[in-house]
Formats: structure tokens, sequence, C-alpha cells
């Protein structure tokens, strides 16, 4: 027996934070992933290595099949993993009651560092390998929107919002004929989207706020060209920058640059995303921001 699934990664372009209150988001799948592939051993256990995209393993562990603990008990990653697939055997008693051994392998197509869905993508491949709901057991392990999930299931990009706390999802046509203006920067450090979580929900929301999130996710869907693309992520960074008190990243670092620069997700790390041509991302590289992903290079496809 041979399993193999495949879960996309994430990048968040409007509703990032506010999401969690029901504005309506537009997140893209990227082409980068992670895969997990699941064997049967003659060895006892649950053997688990992870691969990064270098095909370096870049962890490793022993899991008792009946109690899902580590051998590792101390190791924060062994932790986690083990309550994920505790979790997911809540959700389904019969998960992982039958095997004896197993020999199961992720493998990562990004970097780690570069925060595009190191656990989302884990969650949902285990959710499918365990026939549970990916939604409901990112609730009761990691926590957050859920937008990582529904971005890590669709080929397309999506809007996504949270009903009375239910995922809503639609798949969404980008019109924009400029997509060779729009590049996506890596700052260099890996943001704890646990942290940012954390900030927002100090920070009050009105209502009047998450419409006008919405509004701008709905306008990007009709917008038709750079420069009415670039006028509403502006609206959209200085909204979240009163929201979450915190400096827009473009008024922080690059506050010469000549196009927009848009903070990603949790603000602080990660990816942003510039607006300009190829030249132009000259600029990034020569302070320092050396990795820069093409609209097209990070979009699936």
């Amino acid at each position: 027996m041979i399993n193999n699934f495949h879960s996309n990664g994430k990048l968040l372009l409007t509703g990032e934070y506010v999401v969690l209150s029901g504005a309506s988001a537009l997140a893209i799948p990227t082409a980068y992933g992670q895969s997990l592939k699941i064997e049967l051993s003659e060895i006892k256990g649950l053997h688990w290595e992870s691969y990064d995209e270098k095909g370096a393993i870049w962890f490793s562990d022993i899991f008792d099949l009946k109690s899902l603990k580590s051998k590792n008990a101390d190791n924060p990653i062994s932790k986690t993993l083990s309550n994920i697939l505790l979790e997911a055997r809540s959700l389904n008693p019969e998960f992982l009651l039958k095997d004896t051994g197993l020999h199961v392998s992720t493998t990562l197509d990004f970097p780690r560092n570069w925060g595009l869905g190191t656990s989302s993508t884990l969650i949902n491949n285990i959710a499918q390998w365990a026939n549970v709901d990916a939604f409901q057991l990112l609730k009761n392990s990691f926590g957050g929107s859920g937008y990582d999930i529904a971005a890590a299931q669709n080929d397309t990009p999506i809007v996504y919002r949270l009903n009375n706390e239910i995922p809503e999802i639609n798949k969404a046509h980008l019109p924009w004929d400029f997509t060779d203006s729009i590049f996506f920067v890596y700052l260099n450090q890996k943001q704890d989207s646990k942290q940012g979580i954390s900030r927002f929900k100090k920070a009050t929301v009105t209502k009047a706020t998450i419409k006008r999130i919405s509004e701008i996710t709905n306008s990007l869907l009709v917008c038709s060209s750079l420069e009415e693309f670039e006028s509403l992520m502006n609206k959209h960074e200085q909204i979240i920058s009163e929201i979450i008190n915190l400096p827009t990243v473009k008024s922080k670092l690059f506050g010469d640059f000549s196009g927009t620069v848009k903070s990603l997700g949790a603000w602080g790390g990660d990816f942003v995303l510039a607006t300009g041509n190829k030249t132009e991302m000259e600029y990034f590289r020569e302070k320092g921001f050396k990795k820069i992903v093409s609209f097209a290079d990070m979009i699936k496809s």
C-alpha cells in the first residue's frame, strides 16, 4: 500500500487579520506546496521523515501507533505532530488503528522559512490521509481562519469568508493583464502567525472596517489597471496599519520605492507584494532582499 497526498501553499493578498472577523479575503494557492507519502513497513511503529526542498531530512522521529506518542517527547516538533495525529484520530476513531508498521515522509518544495504554509499543507495532507475535515482539524490543532486550508484544496484564486465561523469559499477569476508588474519579495525572516493573531485580538474592528476590506477584495476581482490595483492595495495597507497599530512595511523599510509594497499575512516577515518592472526589483536586491518571485512563478496555474 502506498498513499500519496499533496496540498498547495498559500498567499493572502487581502484580508489579513480581519478575515478572522468575517471580512472577505482574496487568497491564491501557490505553485509551491507539500506532499505526504505513506507506505507499509515491516518495522513496528510510525516512522516519520520530513524532507526540505533540497531533499535533506530536517525532522525524523518514531511514534507508537497505539498512543501516537513520540520517543522524543521533549522535541517540540514531535509534540506538535503527535497532537495533530491524536486530533485526527479523535475525528476518525479508526485512524491508524489497523496498521502495525508505517513509513511516512513529507516533502516540501519551498523553503520552510518562506511562510507559504508548512503547517497548513501538513494539516490538509493529514486530513486527507485520515479522511477527516481539514478545517476542523486545523481548528482543533493550530487554530486560525482556515483560508490557508482553502488554498491548500483549490487550484485557483479564491475569495474566502467566515460566516458565523463557517467557511465560505468562492473560486475567483483575476482579470489582470498586468501581472508581469507584480512580484513577491521575501523579507528574510519568517513571521509567527500566532503572534500576529494575538496582537490583532487586542484591537477593535468595526463592522464598517470589515465592510471596507471586503469592498477592496471585491473591487480587485474587477480591477482593470495596475494603477487601480495599486490604489486598492495602498488603501488596504493603511486600514490594517491603523487596526493593528503598526507602520506599513513601505514606510518602515521601503519609503523611497516608487511602486506599491503590501504586507501579506502576518505583518513583519515572510513575503510582501511589490509592483514595478524587473529592473525596478533591483531596488530590493540592493537592500539585501535577494529572493524575488514573479506572479507567474508564484501562483498555481
